[in-house]
């Protein structure tokens, strides 16, 4: 296959889709609307995982895992639930199979064999787990329930996209329980916050923290706050949420504790979750025309090693240098891979780990050899520099965190230039249809203006901004009083 990417200024979704494919990171499957994440992918899932495991039980929280499946009955028990994610539902009717007498080798769903009770593919795992819950908690003394899981979900969406929208997904899903309202506001309050941290400190990618309008919150809560990052095509991505869904999944499954007074009262809930989704936040953010643009702290690979030479002689003698380099590299844990294949030239090497976005690329031949020197690349600027061996790994670790905080920089900087306070809708629509970004607008806080802004535009509501300071205005659309400003965007 060819490595040429389409140039994102002519076309941002094939560039998007082309890149997966050559850098090697997913592919669509024999299913419809699911991807195979292949091992590149998946390497950065995994350290995204780690990370973020590593900061959910810095809070406190547990792992567990619940079934995939979900009866139908309990799947309705809380009905805006139900109501939210009817449409995306895959549902099993049948549990065998049996070959049909008239097509021989033909399988066919047994009519016999119906479910009693027909089973949801989970699409979201609140009603299995709080009907858990109800026989986990009695007392007081057994909250706050701290519960994380790891699973995949299934969304039977009809238009999908490699990372960002795809039938079958994998994420975290958080399900917590609390004796009071205020710890569970607390609770969504501060993964928020981990949510926030960690896209900003690992993937270098710049959120704005808010609240969703109503009609954009999660189907069954009574508050949702998101994160919303800026996509390097004006577009907003919704990269992860936490829920505050007050006493809703209690009493739908009667989930009741004792209090210190000997009170029988309902506990207070949260959920909150990140999918792979953050994946495709990840290569949209920071990628180029060359490829994948990676942070170092989510690169599978840091750094890559390349030798320059003519015969085993001159490979052996490199070799024997790069293998002192790359003991102190990981010494330090730093992620470090020594390409020696035979099978490729240096120059298609480069392009492969160009392609693949990997930080920081080394490059030694016979006169570096000569010299005591190497040659080290970034990948984010192309900037090149002759190094001596023996600093070479300091200068590496110090180039890793400047990569990491000018990713970050570069990406902070589009954003902050892509934030444009308006205030009338012909200026609005200017803004979403010419330049992009988002759209700092007062609105009247109706639903009606909401979807009919929405219905002109193209635009949602991102966010109410945790930070959005009271201010005396007129909405953009209807001109009815309004006291915030408020986030717009075309978003994915």
């Amino acid at each position: 296959m060819s490595k040429h990417l389409t140039k994102r200024a002519e076309d941002y979704s094939k560039w998007y889709n082309e890149l997966i494919v050559k850098a090697d990171l997913a592919e669509n499957s024999a299913v419809r609307g699911c991807m195979v994440i292949k091992p590149y992918g998946f390497a950065i899932w995994e350290k995204m995982q780690a990370e973020l495991d590593r900061m959910f039980k810095e809070t406190g929280h547990e792992n567990a895992y619940f079934p995939l499946f979900v009866p139908k009955s309990l799947f309705e028990a809380e009905e805006k639930n139900a109501e939210g994610f009817a449409k995306e539902c895959a549902v099993v009717t049948h549990y065998r199979l049996q070959n049909d007498p008239d097509n021989e080798g033909k399988l066919r769903v047994d009519p016999e064999a119906k479910l009693e009770e027909e089973l949801v593919v989970r699409p979201t795992s609140e009603a299995i787990i709080w009907n858990t819950y109800k026989g986990w908690i009695q007392s007081y003394r057994d909250l706050p329930l701290l519960i994380n899981q790891w699973a995949n979900v299934v969304r039977w969406e009809m238009r999908t996209r490699l990372f960002l929208r795809t039938a079958e997904f994998l994420w975290q899903e958080g399900h917590t329980a609390h004796a009071t309202k205020a710890e569970a506001v607390s609770e969504s309050e501060q993964m928020q916050e981990v949510y926030a941290t960690f896209a900003e400190n690992f993937m270098a990618m710049p959120v704005v923290k808010g609240a969703k309008s109503e009609s954009e919150r999660f189907a069954g809560a009574d508050n949702t706050l998101t994160i919303e990052a800026l996509m390097q095509d004006g577009k907003a991505l919704q990269a992860g949420t936490s829920h505050f869904l007050g006493q809703n999944f209690a009493k739908a499954f009667d989930v009741k504790y004792t209090s210190k007074e000997g009170k029988q009262e309902h506990v207070w809930a949260t959920s909150w979750g990140v999918s792979t989704r953050l994946i495709g936040g990840l290569i949209m953010t920071h990628s180029d025309d060359a490829g994948l643009v990676l942070p170092p702290k989510l690169a599978p690979i840091q750094v890559v090693i390349v030798p320059i030479y003519k015969g085993e002689e001159q490979l052996e003698a490199i070799s024997e240098k790069v293998d002192v380099i790359v003991k102190e590299l990981r010494k330090k844990g730093i992620s470090v891979k020594f390409d020696n294949r035979d099978t490729f030239r240096p120059g298609a090497k480069f392009a492969e780990y160009e392609l693949k976005g990997v930080p920081v690329r080394i490059a030694m031949g016979k006169r570096d050899l000569e010299n005591g020197t190497v040659e080290v690349a970034r990948r984010d600027t192309f900037e090149k520099q002759t190094v001596a061996r023996e600093e070479v790994v300091d200068v590496v670790e110090s180039l890793l965190n400047e990569i990491q905080e000018s990713l970050f920089k570069k990406a902070l900087d589009y954003r902050d230039s892509h934030i444009t306070e308006v205030d009338t809708f012909e200026e609005f629509k200017d803004v979403i249809e010419n330049k992009g970004g988002f759209v700092s607008a007062h609105w009247d806080g109706t639903i009606e203006t909401e979807d009919k802004i929405k219905e002109l535009t193209k635009a949602t509501i991102r966010c109410i901004p945790n930070d959005a300071k009271e201010e005396a205005g007129k909405c953009v659309f209807s001109g009815k009083e309004s006291t915030k400003r408020v986030l717009f965007a075309k978003a994915y």
